[in-house]
């Protein structure tokens, strides 16, 4: 029976295994608020309601193109003046945030244009991802354990041997996608408008790869070498 820590017929090789690459995102996340105020409460209200139909309903003309919509926080705040007695209110604001993740990107930037030209309307973002079902997970881990396995066969063979058995297989984690140095040079797609009755110009944004990566550590058991 091979020990855990080795034995001189069983000679115990420790390794680590790492893949590091870059691809291109799946996801793109922005995120919307939209705000009123005024001194009445009630058409502070209505206000606050008429824009988020609007943005919502904006986001939605996309189709398919949006992968998921929700609605976050909600706020409706008074605030009160700062003379006079009593719980005196001179304002109220109210705020509406919503997220967006969108799988097509050729949209994105004609998307973002028009929200941010909706009245008291703010855009966030974008964050770029991967799905959290993306074959890239996979493709990294095995990457990482093919590198501890190669690594394993490399220090084998400089002692005149060859791994045996593996002995214990652990993920030391998988980082999240992060933006990889060098952008993809690729823009939104452009459009022109021939005066300012006309829908705001898309923005030019510029998708950037992401570096996914993912470590393995593994142990392996070695025939004895030859010393």
């Amino acid at each position: 029976m091979t020990t855990p820590y080795g034995t001189a017929d069983a000679p115990l090789l420790v390794v680590r295994g790492e893949a590091a690459f870059d691809v291109e995102p799946e996801l793109a996340r922005i995120a919307v608020t939209v705000s009123a105020r005024g001194r009445d409460r009630r058409a502070t209200l209505d206000d606050l309601t008429r824009r988020n139909t609007l943005a919502l309903d904006l986001v939605r003309s996309y189709g398919d193109a949006v992968a998921h919509l929700s609605t976050g926080a909600v706020s409706i705040t008074p605030e009160l003046s700062d003379h006079g007695r009593g719980e005196r209110v001179r304002s109220h604001h109210g705020r509406v945030q919503c997220g967006a993740e969108l799988t097509d990107f050729t949209i994105l930037g004609e998307l973002t244009a028009r929200l941010a030209d909706l009245e008291m309307t703010r855009i966030d973002g974008p964050w770029w991802s991967l799905r959290p079902d993306s074959p890239v997970h996979a493709e990294a881990r095995r990457r990482a354990v093919g590198d501890a396995l190669q690594r394993a066969r490399e220090y084998a063979e400089a002692l005149g041997t060859s791994i045996a058995a593996l002995l214990e297989l652990a993920d030391t984690g998988v980082e999240r996608p992060h933006p990889a140095r060098a952008p993809v040079e690729r823009g939104m797609r452009r459009a022109a408008f021939a005066d300012q009755d006309q829908p705001a110009e898309p923005l030019d944004l510029e998708v950037p790869r992401l570096r996914i990566s993912a470590q393995v550590s593994a142990q392996f058991s070695m025939r004895p070498p030859r010393l």
